[in-house]
């Protein structure tokens, strides 16, 4: 069995990295969440180039290609961020090939967004896993240079976890982070980067009801490399689990909790009305979270990573209509 490892110098490295093409996105305090014993504070990865975390990731690992790995062109399977921090990332390095493979069920968008960005689309699949199983096989027969999502590419959990390192620059009395689990390389990267920095820092995963494929991992002792979706509009965080996050993610991460899917809509509506920021279901799990389950949070000074604002403007309406 492969041994995975993973640990802050990389986190350190990715820093250093990516700096000079990214600014550090704001910590905000929250205007109605929490009180005079307990407060919030907005890590807005949606404030990012491309509205989410992921160009981080992309960036930190495409900045350690060879040149002929550049000449051969990037490709990636994404939901849609991802592939949009890919495209970015390309354009910004002067890498003239980069192809973006995603579901046909893919918010339009995503894939408005990634094309804006130069990328070209490729739509496979009806869903997250379906699209990973096709474009894995294409990418295998194009020569093409991979750039991992998630899966165990430490360098991509490096460029993530520099959000640890901003956060307790911005605000060292931070207590706890609250961050959405998907495939694990945000919370795996931040996890490890803020329990170096910071050892007694409380760290929860949040994950969508209709997908909660790390909880179940833990559950069943088994990697869900994949998972079966239910109906969700969280759909940056479907699919299965990174393999390098089920072998770490354990020993840093305090607590996982599963939402509703209606407690996320809920969230959307709140962060639009209340707090005046656009994000997505995915990026506002760690609001719901805090909404349903403050008191097993826990923390006095605790940041929620907003991972993104890349949601579809109907659906914006209709949450904000409905809730």
């Amino acid at each position: 069995m492969k041994q995975y490892t993973f640990d802050f110098s990389e986190v350190k490295q990715a820093y250093d990295r990516i700096k000079p093409y990214l600014k550090d996105t704001p910590l905000e305090p929250s205007f109605y969440l929490g009180g005079t014993d307990r407060k919030y504070f907005f890590k807005l990865e949606s404030f990012q180039p491309v509205k989410s975390f992921k160009v981080r990731g992309a960036l930190n690992k495409m900045l350690t290609l060879s040149e002929e790995e550049k000449q051969k062109g990037v490709c990636t399977i994404s939901s849609g961020n991802h592939g949009s921090s890919v495209s970015y990332a390309a354009s910004l390095l002067g890498i003239e090939k980069a192809e973006i493979i995603v579901p046909e069920t893919a918010p339009k968008s995503k894939v408005e967004r990634i094309e804006c960005f130069g990328g070209h689309v490729l739509q496979m699949g009806t869903n997250y896993d379906e699209a990973h199983a096709l474009g894995m096989k294409y990418i295998e027969e194009s020569g093409m240079t991979y750039i991992d999502a998630y899966y165990d590419d430490p360098k991509i959990y490096g460029g993530q976890g520099t959000i640890a390192i901003e956060i307790l620059n911005q605000n060292p009395d931070i207590d706890t982070i609250v961050i959405p689990v998907g495939g694990g390389g945000l919370s795996t990267g931040i996890a490890v980067a803020a329990k170096a920095i910071k050892p007694g820092i409380r760290i929860v995963g949040v994950q969508t009801e209709a997908c909660p494929a790390m909880i179940k991992s833990y559950e069943d002792g088994v990697c869900y490399e994949e998972y079966p979706i239910d109906e969700t509009i969280c759909d940056a965080v479907v699919g299965g689990v990174g393999a390098l996050s089920y072998a770490l993610l354990k020993d840093y991460c305090d607590d996982l909790i599963e939402i509703r899917e209606e407690s996320a809509a809920r969230a959307v509506s709140f962060m639009a009305k209340q707090e005046k920021y656009i994000v997505e279901p995915s990026s506002a799990l760690t609001v719901a979270a805090v909404m349903d389950h403050a008191e097993q949070i826990g923390g006095t000074n605790i940041a929620l990573v907003l991972s993104g604002g890349n949601i579809d403007g109907e659906l914006l309406t209709e949450l904000m209509t409905k809730y």
